[in-house]
């Protein structure tokens, strides 16, 4: 009998809304995938060795991982986990799905992984389970392991950012995301998680951030 994982109140929504979204998942986010598919080979070509991907949704990761990745998928969705197990097999990397909140990952052993992997996680992550899912990403990783978030944030030029307001209703409706989270501010401070530098990889929306497990 399988286990049902722990999932924290603030994040069951989310569940929830994953159970209809994941049915059209990429079909909606296609004129996106559109971009993010010529970042992914360049964000994952340094990536090796035993690896997390927390929020992996349904799998778009996962073809760009290198051969020798051994690649453990968290999704709090059970059917966003089914399309990445489908996609994985098409990917030279070996995939372990597994269903968990990444605020919680209580089947997931400590000091584990050479590297974290999230790509928008954190932006759906309701703000006040940050700290748990910050505290869970050094608990995870070996001791200097590495870690490379990316996120949306709004952006301080004018008329991006009303752009950006235009569509947040639906990018939250649709994906619970978020462009006002604070997720590099939590990071900043963690006791174990050091940044070793940030940037962007479109306007200064796509905030990418790279840093190193000291414990």
């Amino acid at each position: 009998m399988e286990t049902r994982p722990v999932i924290h109140d603030g994040n069951r929504l989310i569940e929830a809304k994953y159970r209809i979204t994941s049915r059209l998942y990429d079909i909606l986010d296609y004129p996106w995938e559109r971009q993010y598919r010529h970042w992914r080979p360049k964000l994952l070509s340094d990536v090796r060795g035993s690896v997390i991907e927390l929020g992996v949704g349904t799998g778009r990761n996962l073809p760009y991982y290198h051969g020798d990745a051994e690649v453990t998928g968290v999704d709090l969705s059970r059917e966003m986990l089914k399309r990445a197990t489908g996609r994985s097999q098409s990917s030279a990397c070996t995939f372990y799905p597994v269903h968990e909140d990444a605020a919680a990952m209580t089947s997931v052993p400590t000091s584990k992984f050479d590297w974290l992997v999230s790509t928008y996680l954190c932006c759906v992550m309701p703000d006040q389970l940050q700290p748990a899912a910050i505290e869970q990403f050094s608990r995870v990783l070996k001791p200097g392991g590495r870690f490379r978030l990316v996120e949306m944030v709004y952006s301080k030029n004018p008329a991006l950012r009303r752009r950006q307001e235009l569509f947040a209703p639906f990018v939250e409706t649709v994906y619970g995301a978020r462009f006002d989270r604070e997720t590099l501010a939590h990071v900043e401070r963690s006791a174990h998680l050091q940044i070793t530098g940030t940037h962007y990889l479109k306007a200064d929306v796509y905030l990418v951030i790279d840093g190193i497990c000291r414990k």
